[in-house]
């Protein structure tokens, strides 16, 4: 007997039934406002992290030398794989461009509630415009995709910020502050105690009391009290940025989920912009949903030309807890639309049928196995079909079929012949 791999996840019918619904919704929600889909490699050279993070990422990948020698990783995440496909074809693609995906990742990390090392996220990304309205679609789509899956206002907000916001004041402080390592440790704030809070923003260059008063000034989301206290042009720019990204939300259909939160700061170092992250609205699900955010920068050091971009990430991982918790998470059950049953030397009529049923696209299943009468009938039970077609010897003598309604019981004759015929959907009513 073989276990699983620990932070590798096996998901039977019913609950992937379930998971299959929420991606189909995120993705007809994608497809409604012109994202395309692309198919991403699993495997990439892992130098497209270790050039920009370090080698010391390499602890968190799932990273091997291949038979032809090169440093390899299973991909973490898909934001570079998508800049290096957007830097291949760069000149021949129409801006701006507009991709969406479902697929999974991978990442050597601790394994937690909602934090696998197997995992699934829906990516979408506009490259090729730096308009607040780029920003206001993404977040848009993101809340047309939570509403879709029946989730409101009531339960998430998305907690939207700025880059340069924290940069700039950061750097308006006289001392010598590691910006990066900084806004680091405002990502961890609400991970970690107050004083550890202070500690990192100390290490990372501001004195101690400065560290507290930043953090301060930062928790309050006060726009015009950080204007006022930095007085720079790149934090004045940054904050109307932001309120113009708010302003297009609005139009778009979205303000009403964006609450300002200058301590979401995003991890990655390739943020620039506007960033954000979904969270549960009531804090039962305690780690962000989600979260995306702009990144103007990443395409050129790719080697392409200059190229804003912007780009959300809903894992899928993280988003069935939210489901979960707010109800509304699909019953974890499959479900049939027709089961031919079939007794006796009726395999050609019994198959005829199932195949036209399956051309007016329902779901159907017929016996594979050679089973008796009563153990056909307890299969249709459990594969929880809505109508059992019965093709049975004595009824094809006299040119009939039965179809019995599974929940009630209740059943009736039907021409053979003239089954399905033009019914899209037969059931017993149209027999009765």
């Amino acid at each position: 007997m073989y276990d699983g791999i620990k932070g590798f996840r096996d998901f039977y019918p019913g609950e992937m039934a379930a998971r299959r619904a929420a991606m189909d919704t995120l993705e007809e929600t994608a497809r409604r406002y012109g994202f395309r889909e692309i198919g991403t490699p699993a495997l990439e050279r892992a130098e497209m992290w270790t050039d920009k993070s370090g080698d010391d990422i390499v602890d968190e990948l799932y990273a091997f030398e291949d038979q032809g020698g090169r440093h390899v990783t299973l991909t973490p995440e898909l934001t570079p794989t998508v800049a290096r496909m957007v830097v291949a074809k760069q000149q021949a693609l129409s801006k701006p461009i507009k991709w969406f995906s479902t697929r999974p990742f991978w990442r050597y990390e601790q394994v937690q509630q909602g934090r696998q090392r197997e995992f699934y996220q829906t990516n979408v990304d506009i490259f090729g415009s730096s308009a607040p309205e780029a920003d206001a679609e993404v977040l848009a789509w993101a809340a047309d995709a939570l509403t879709g899956l029946g989730l409101t206002d009531e339960h998430f907000e998305f907690r939207i910020s700025h880059r340069d916001i924290l940069g700039g004041v950061l750097e308006s402080y006289d001392a010598d502050v590691d910006v990066t390592a900084a806004i680091r440790a405002v990502d961890k704030s609400d991970k970690i105690e107050a004083g550890e809070y202070h500690g990192l923003l100390a290490d990372a260059g501001l004195p101690y009391d400065d560290a507290v008063q930043f953090a301060d000034l930062i928790a309050s989301g006060d726009l015009e009290a950080v204007v006022e206290f930095s007085d720079t042009e790149r934090v004045s720019d940054a904050v109307e940025n932001l309120q113009n990204v708010l302003a297009a939300a609005a139009d778009f259909g979205a303000r009403e989920y964006c609450t300002i939160s200058l301590e979401t700061a995003r991890g990655l170092d390739y943020y620039t912009g506007v960033v954000f992250e979904c969270f549960d609205s009531t804090g039962s699900v305690s780690r962000s949903v989600f979260g995306g955010g702009r990144y103007d920068d990443l395409i050129e050091s790719f080697g392409g030309q200059p190229t804003p971009a912007v780009g959300v990430a809903p894992g899928h991982s993280t988003l069935p807890l939210l489901m979960q918790r707010a109800g509304v998470w699909p019953e974890e059950t499959i479900s049939t639309d027709y089961y031919v049953l079939s007794v006796g030397d009726t395999r050609t009529e019994a198959t005829r049928i199932a195949r036209d049923l399956r051309a007016n696209g329902h779901v159907v299943e017929t016996d594979v196995a050679g089973r008796s009468f009563g153990a056909q009938l307890g299969y249709a039970d459990s594969i929880n079909a809505e109508t059992t077609i019965i093709v049975g010897e004595r009824d094809l003598a006299n040119d009939e079929i039965t179809v019995k309604a599974m929940d009630s019981g209740d059943e009736a004759q039907a021409p053979v012949d003239a089954f399905p015929g033009d019914l899209e959907r037969p059931t017993v009513d149209d027999f009765e």
